[in-house]
């Protein structure tokens, strides 16, 4: 039992991990995008930077999903070694990480109106009249197609694999 709940928590850190991966390889791309689409709108392209939004593996889109991958392969290497208590921890662990991908799912299907209520609090006029919507299409167009399958996959695994081990775990 141990062995399969570590495989599940391994398997989730592989799929945070991939999110780092990615912004790394193609969020150049992605800004370079989003600033073209900036300057379209005759738009100054600092407003990303000032406003903390980044396509980039830069800042929490490394920290955060490499800070979760670690913990899972800790109490991934506490489970192997049959530790007293790694079931407290797991459960803890697997509940938080279902937690904080709920909000990353959350923040996915919000995006436009979270960046454009952002934008609205800062009283800028220049940054009240972004097409938001135009800006995250260009930025996504500088990823390639397959990271939407990617992102969906991504969240199916860690649904999956924390759910059956959480499930695993009460059995």
């Amino acid at each position: 039992m141990n062995a399969f709940i570590a495989a599940m928590q391994l398997s989730v850190a592989g799929a945070f991990v991939s999110i780092p991966v990615v912004r790394g390889r193609f969020g150049a791309t992605a800004t370079a995008a989003a600033h073209a689409e900036l300057r379209r709108q005759g738009v100054r392209t600092t407003v990303l930077e000032e406003n903390g939004m980044r396509f980039d593996a830069g800042g929490h889109e490394t920290w955060a999903p490499v800070s979760i991958a670690a913990i899972l392969a800790g109490t991934a290497a506490l489970n192997l070694a049959d530790a007293a208590w790694a079931g407290v921890l797991n459960r803890l662990v697997l509940g938080a990480v279902l937690a904080v991908n709920c909000v990353i799912l959350w923040s996915n299907l919000t995006a436009t109106t979270s960046v454009q209520a952002a934008f609205a609090r800062k009283g800028d006029a220049e940054l009240a009249r972004v097409d938001v919507a135009a800006l995250l299409k260009a930025a996504e167009s500088g990823f390639p197609r397959w990271v939407w399958i990617l992102q969906n996959a991504r969240h199916v695994i860690v649904f999956g694999a924390a759910g059956v081990a959480l499930t695993a775990l009460a059995a």
